[in-house]
């Protein structure tokens, strides 16, 4: 846990308050900050916060989720969309544990969280008191800071800094857990500083123009180059910058999961999604590439496949903000520890002027290849089973790659990122590194709520959505209309895929015997639809789309339909394959 010893330099301050309780020092606070709507479940230790917040009225909205699971994934959606940290309010014990699933999620995909959870009595700290767990303990691993207030005095220098933390360089979770007795009593004075910086803590490094003429050196003696794009791009806005270096340059650019809205897909260099079921050609060039440019991402390993055979003729450019994950997977050429804004301006100034042509059409020789092989099969298959791919597809063409689009984990989110053609910037929200089933539902929410116009379409597996499906009175409660295209194969899909190519088929607990999703939308209140047969398609979808309020439509799919291409788990990225 830090100390408070550090100081803060002053940005902006608001008067100083005698005599109020520590609860409305953490309302007063968060309003210093901006915030102005929170997520979050009400309980025992937490309770005098909501006392506040329904104290100021109308100045803090709260969003009322089912479950601490659900608040914290729908402000983990809600700052991607917003730009803004997402907060969340939990009670001690099992609400505040609640939350690490998401702090988690939080911490491995860079989003930026402050989690507010009460605590016992600092008397009873240590002692098995009735719903004390050590929130410090358990979510040192899953934050990028954490602090337990006991004195009504520390709240608005922690919350300060808490928020610079979340929000500053690599973005991520905060967690503040706060004694009652602290939210209880009465600060002598309240004022509001606002940090601008915390000595020892350096989230934005000065960019080192030495690498950066390396860098641009190498790319200008390349002759097979590749850029890799990632969510650091989104993050540091990066877009514009990106697609100037890449028109210059004329190097293609494939992308993660999280980068696919960083570069647009119909781009003329845009080769297509990385990754173990992600696009042929850039998975194969990857290891025919003489220099990779990888920009704000972190080699993860879904990426890489075996890292040992990786980018295995390149030499690496490695753009970061974060240190940390320099050399960490993969050995690089050149490092440049820098905002990708900043670096790609730099780089931008020292390129030539290029095209690669012959290189790029190793790219389309590969992609004609997938078409031929996988896309056209599944966007117009001959059988008469619907498939997940063709569905995706369909409404990729119905909206225009306009609307938001959110996903859980599994098949559907693969096929989701293939087959969804993202046109615009900050346009798919997942779960990426954790793979977090149960993510999509109450993402949506949060999603939906950040984004006054544009639309949220959800995709989400049987599986996934029944984990957070008391989500839904969420939905109809605060009336969001997010269309939610449940593709149920009533299998756990990508479970059921390994077991089919790896285990012999033994299906060991992956059948899903399913309720009746139809019923149970419309209990809580929301308008639903299934749908089994191909002719139904386009009809449903438009129905759905065409709705002003939320809208459940449930497409039986094709119950053994698998993810094409595929890296093995071991494989090389050069190894992939286009069908078992």
């Amino acid at each position: 846990m830090a100390t408070l010893t550090q100081t803060t330099k002053e940005k902006t301050a608001e008067p100083k308050q005698k005599n109020i309780s520590g609860s409305d020092a953490v309302i007063r606070s968060l309003m210093a900050e901006g915030v102005d709507l929170v997520f979050g479940y009400p309980g025992g230790a937490i309770m005098p916060v909501y006392d506040s917040l329904y104290q100021n009225g109308k100045k803090i909205e709260h969003i009322l989720t089912r479950h601490e699971q659900g608040a914290i994934h729908a402000a983990e959606a809600f700052a991607k969309i917003s730009g803004k940290p997402g907060v969340v309010f939990a009670t001690s014990g099992p609400g505040a544990t609640n939350l690490v699933t998401g702090l988690s999620n939080a911490k491995i995909d860079s989003t930026p969280l402050v989690c507010i959870t009460g605590q016992v009595t600092s008397n009873l700290l240590g002692f098995d008191a009735f719903q004390e767990t050590d929130m410090i303990g358990i979510s040192m691993p899953v934050t990028k800071w954490n602090y337990q207030i006991t004195k009504a005095e520390e709240i608005p220098e922690v919350f300060a800094k808490a928020f610079y933390i979340a929000c500053s360089g690599r973005p991520g979770p905060v967690l503040l857990d706060i004694t009652k007795d602290a939210l209880l009593s009465n600060t002598k004075d309240f004022t509001y500083k606002k940090v601008e910086r915390i000595p020892g803590y350096y989230p934005y490094p000065k960019i080192d123009m030495v690498k950066i003429r390396e860098a641009a050196n190498l790319i200008n003696n390349a002759k097979k180059p590749l850029i890799l794009a990632g969510q650091g791009i989104t993050i540091s806005g990066a877009e514009k910058e990106l697609e100037t270096f890449v028109n210059k340059t004329g190097i293609p650019v494939a992308a993660t999961l999280f980068g696919l809205t960083a570069f647009p897909s119909k781009h003329p260099l845009f080769v297509g999604m990385l990754g173990m079921h992600g696009n042929y050609a850039p998975n194969i060039k990857t290891n025919e590439a003489d220099l990779i440019i990888a920009i704000g991402m972190r080699f993860d390993d879904r990426v890489t496949g075996d890292t040992n055979k990786y980018a295995i003729k390149a030499k690496v450019i490695h753009i970061d903000i974060d240190a940390s994950e320099i050399d960490k997977n993969i050995k690089t050429e050149v490092a440049v520890v820098s905002d990708a804004k900043k670096a790609l301006e730099k780089l931008s100034t020292l390129v030539q002027k290029n095209n690669f042509e012959d290189w790029l059409n190793e790219f389309k020789n590969l992609d004609k290849t997938e078409q031929e092989q996988i896309i056209l099969p599944n966007i117009h298959p001959k059988g008469k089973a619907l498939r997940m791919a063709e569905v995706v597809h369909r409404v990729s063409e119905l909206t225009k790659g306009d609307p938001i689009v959110v996903t859980d984990v599994g098949q559907h989110q693969m096929m989701a990122a293939r087959y969804y053609k993202f046109l615009k910037p900050k346009s798919i929200i997942t779960s990426g590194g954790l793979g977090t089933m149960g993510f999509g539902l109450p993402a949506a929410v949060g999603a939906r709520i950040a984004s006054k116009e544009r639309d949220v379409i959800l995709f989400v597996g049987d599986g996934g959505f029944q984990m957070t499906i008391q989500e839904l009175a969420t939905l109809w409660h605060y009336k969001i209309p997010v269309k939610i295209v449940l593709l149920n194969n009533n299998f756990l899909g990508m479970v059921r895929q390994w077991q089919q190519l790896f285990f012999d088929k033994r299906y060991a607990c992956t059948t899903m015997h399913n309720p009746d999703f139809v019923k149970i939308a419309e209990g809580f209140g929301l308008k639903s639809k299934k749908i089994t047969e191909r002719t139904e398609l386009d009809s449903a979808l438009s129905e759905m789309l065409a709705s002003d309020t939320a809208y459940l439509l449930v497409v039986e799919v094709e119950k053994e339909g698998n993810v094409f291409p595929m890296v093995p788990a071991g494989a090389a990225v050069s190894e992939m394959i286009l069908k078992p």
